[in-house]
C-alpha cells in the first residue's frame, strides 16, 4: 500500500472523527434555543371614562303669589260673611250674627285664596345633567406558564409569546426585541 495513501486516509478519518465532536460539543453546549410555552392568561385592568348624561324633565313648579298674606280672599269673605251675617235676626243678635259672619267669611276667604294659589302651577322643561363613568378593560399584559429544560415558570411579558419564547445562548428568555431578562 502506499503510503501517502494511508496517511490522507488516516488525517481524512481524524478530521471527520474531531469535525464530528465539535459539532457534538456545540450542540449540547448550547442548550434550547426556545422555551415551550403552557399557557397565556391576559392580565387585564379595567379604565373609567367619565362622560356627561343630559336628559330634559318636565317641572312643576308654583306660580309666583301677588298676595302672600291672602288679604283679598280675607276681606271678600269677611265682606261675604257679614252680609250673610246680617240677613239673620234682629237687634244685637244681628249685630252680633254679622261680627260672627264677618269674622268666619273672613277665615274661610282666607284659606280659599290660600288653596287657590298652591294649585296655581305652571311646568316646564328643565336640562338636568350628571357623570357617569364608562367602564372598559384595556389588556396590559400577560402571564405566560412556559417550560424550559424540562423546569417550569412564570413570567409577565407585555405581548402574547405565542407557542415558544426565544431563549439566549446563556438559557435566559428573551421577553422583548431588545433585551434579555431572568428566568
Amino acid at each position: 500500500m502506499n503510503k501517502s495513501l494511508l496517511v490522507g486516509a488516516v488525517l481524512g478519518a481524524v478530521g471527520v472523527t474531531a469535525g464530528g465532536a465539535v459539532a457534538t460539543y456545540n450542540l449540547v453546549k448550547s442548550g434550547p434555543e426556545y422555551a415551550q410555552v403552557l399557557a397565556v392568561e391576559p392580565v387585564k385592568t379595567q379604565i373609567k371614562t367619565p362622560r356627561e348624561v343630559c336628559k330634559d324633565v318636565t317641572v312643576t313648579r308654583q306660580a309666583p303669589v301677588k298676595d302672600q298674606h291672602q288679604i283679598t280672599g280675607t276681606v271678600v269673605g269677611a265682606l261675604a260673611g257679614g252680609l250673610l251675617g246680617n240677613q239673620i235676626g234682629g237687634g244685637t243678635g244681628k249685630k252680633i250674627a254679622t261680627v260672627a259672619g264677618a269674622v268666619g267669611g273672613g277665615y274661610a276667604g282666607n284659606k280659599v285664596q290660600e288653596g287657590m294659589q298652591e294649585r296655581d302651577t305652571y311646568t316646564t322643561t328643565q336640562t338636568r345633567c350628571n357623570t357617569v363613568n364608562d367602564i372598559s378593560d384595556k389588556v396590559v399584559g400577560y402571564d405566560v406558564r412556559y417550560s424550559l429544560d424540562g423546569k417550569e415558570g412564570k413570567v409577565r411579558m407585555d405581548r402574547d409569546p405565542g407557542n415558544q419564547i426565544p431563549v439566549d445562548k446563556e438559557g435566559k428568555l428573551i421577553l422583548s426585541q431588545n433585551e434579555p431578562a431572568q428566568q
